[in-house]
C-alpha cells in the first residue's frame, strides 16, 4: 500500500471534524514515557520509494528462508508443503475479491466455500458443527474459555501446563477485564503430561479443563478420564490442537468426550508467513451451538426449493445487543479458511492420514537418530510430528549456534519460559514431511559439535 501524505489543511478539517485541537490530542491515553519524542536513529527522515525497496531488501536477505536451510522449528507454526494449486485457486476472482457474505443472494460461492469449510474443520475435530473461524488458535482458545463461562455460570479454568504459553499469555491478559480465574502450571521436562493434576484440581466451582493435544513438548495425553471427571463436576473440557494434521493418525478431541475443539489450522493450506495471518478453528457439541462465537453459515432452500447458503444463528455484536453478544469478533479469517479447504479437499480423507503416516515416520526416525548424540535425551515416550530434546546445557545458546550454521534446528523452552531454569535445557523439535534425511544428520552433526 502506498503511502500518500495529507496537506495540513487537510489534516486541519479532520481534527476540527472530531473536535480535537491537535494530533497529539489523538495519543492522550498514550503514557507520555511512551511516546516518541525525537527522530529514530539511523532512520533517515526521507527518503525515495527506490532506496526504500532497498533497504527493505537488505533486511529481509538478513533472514534465514524456511525453504532453503534444514528447518525444525514448530512450537505452533510448522512447515508443511503446500501444493501450487492451493495458491492458483484461492487466487481466482470470484474468491479474492468476494467481499463480507451479508447478502447471501450475492455470495453464495463464499458462503458455500464456508460451509464446505465448517464440514471439515467438524469432522476432523469430532465435534457436531464448527464456525466459519477465528483469527487464530491462541485467540480462539480465549473464546472457548468465555463460552465455558457462560455455558456453567462458573469463573475458574485450570490450562493445563502443555498448554503453549502464547495462548496462555493470551487468555491471561483477557481474563484481567473478565474476572476468571486461571489455574496455570509450568510444565515439566518429564514423558508424562499433568493428567493427575488436572484431575485433581476440577471441582465445583471450575468451568472448564484446557487440554492441549498434543501438548507444547509433543506429549499426547488420553483426554478420555479428564473428559470423565469434568463432566462429572458439572464442567467443560477443551481441547487445543496446534498442529490438526496430527488428527490424520491419532484420535479425535469428540471422540474423548471435548465439549468445545479449538486451535490452530495454519499446518493445512497456510504458509508460515512469519508468524501471520493464520485462522483460528473453532469447534463444538451441538448442544452448545448457541453459545458458539464468530459466524455460522447453514444449509437452506429458496423460494424455489433450491439448494442455497446462509449466515444463521447470529451471534455477534454486530447483530443483537452488545451486552447480549457472545463474543465481538465481526468477521473471520476468510482467505486463510478458503486455502485450509481447498488443501484438505485435495488431501482428502485418504491423503490426510498419509501426510500424517509420513509426519510420523519421519518424527520417529529422527527423534532415534538423535537421541544417539551424547548428551541428548529424548524425553517424550509418544508424540506425534514434534517432540522435546532435553541437553546438558542451556538450548538457547546451542539454537543461536545452530542458526549461524544455516540450520533452524527447533525451539528452545528457555526462549518460550523466560526465567523457567528447569525448562531451560529443553529444545522442542519438529519434523514434518519437508525434513529430509540429509537435514537430520546435518542437525545431529551440528548438536554434536555444539555439545562437545
Amino acid at each position: 500500500m502506498r503511502y500518500l501524505p495529507l496537506a495540513e489543511r487537510d489534516r486541519s478539517e479532520m481534527l476540527r471534524s472530531i473536535g480535537a485541537s491537535s494530533v497529539d490530542d489523538l495519543f492522550v491515553d498514550v503514557p507520555q514515557a511512551a511516546r516518541l519524542t525525537g527522530t529514530i536513529e539511523g532512520l533517515a527522515d526521507h527518503a525515495s520509494e527506490l532506496s526504500v525497496e532497498r533497504q527493505m531488501n537488505a533486511l529481509a536477505r538478513r533472514n534465514l528462508v524456511a525453504g532453503e536451510v534444514p528447518f525444525f522449528l514448530g512450537a505452533g507454526a510448522y512447515r508443511h508443503h503446500i501444493p501450487a494449486s492451493v495458491d492458483h485457486l484461492i487466487q481466482r476472482g470470484e474468491f479474492l475479491t468476494a467481499y463480507t457474505p451479508y447478502q447471501p443472494e450475492i455470495a453464495q460461492g463464499t458462503l458455500q466455500a464456508l460451509f464446505e469449510f465448517q464440514t471439515q474443520v467438524a469432522r476432523l475435530y469430532g465435534c457436531d458443527v464448527a464456525n466459519a473461524s477465528m483469527y487464530d488458535g491462541s485467540t480462539a482458545c480465549w473464546e472457548a474459555i468465555v463460552m465455558a463461562r457462560r455455558i456453567t455460570r462458573r469463573g475458574k479454568a485450570v490450562l493445563s501446563a502443555g498448554l503453549h504459553p502464547h495462548y496462555v499469555s493470551v487468555a491471561e491478559t483477557m481474563a484481567r477485564f473478565t474476572g476468571d480465574v486461571l489455574d496455570t502450571r509450568l510444565p515439566e521436562l518429564v514423558a508424562e503430561s499433568d493428567t493427575e493434576r488436572l484431575l485433581a484440581s476440577i471441582d465445583g466451582e471450575t468451568s472448564c479443563v484446557v487440554v492441549q493435544y498434543p501438548d507444547i513438548l509433543g506429549r499426547i495425553a488420553d483426554l478420555a478420564p479428564i473428559a470423565e471427571k469434568a463432566h462429572a463436576e458439572g464442567a467443560l473440557l477443551i481441547a487445543v490442537v496446534t498442529e490438526p494434521v496430527a488428527l490424520g493418525a491419532i484420535r479425535s478431541p469428540g471422540e474423548m468426550g471435548a465439549d468445545i475443539v479449538v486451535g490452530e489450522g495454519q499446518s493445512i493450506g497456510v504458509g508460515l508467513n512469519f508468524g501471520g495471518p493464520y485462522v483460528g478453528l473453532f469447534a463444538c457439541q451441538e448442544k452448545f451451538v448457541r453459545q458458539m462465537p464468530g459466524r455460522l453459515c447453514g444449509e437452506t432452500v429458496d423460494a424455489e426449493g433450491k439448494r442455497g447458503f446462509v449466515l444463521t444463528l447470529s451471534t455477534r455484536e454486530q447483530h443483537i445487543r452488545r451486552e447480549k453478544a457472545t463474543s465481538n469478533i465481526c468477521t473471520n479469517s476468510g482467505l486463510c479458511a478458503l486455502a485450509f479447504s481447498v488443501h484438505m479437499t485435495l488431501l482428502g480423507e485418504k491423503g490426510l492420514r498419509q501426510l500424517a503416516a509420513l509426519n510420523h515416520a519421519k518424527a520417529a526416525q529422527a527423534a532415534e537418530r538423535l537421541a544417539e548424540v551424547p548428551g541428548v535425551e529424548l524425553v517424550n515416550d509418544s508424540f506425534f510430528n514434534e517432540f522435546t530434546l532435553k541437553l546438558p546445557k542451556e538450548a538457547r545458546p546451542i539454537v543461536r549456534a545452530l542458526a549461524e550454521e544455516d540450520i533452524l534446528g527447533g525451539v528452545s523452552l528457555g526462549r518460550l519460559y523466560p526465567g523457567a531454569d528447569a525448562l531451560e535445557n529443553g529444545l522442542v523439535v519438529a519434523v514434518t514431511e519437508t525434513v529430509t534425511e540429509e537435514d537430520v544428520e546435518a542437525l545431529a552433526a551440528a548438536l554434536r559439535e555444539c555439545l562437545a
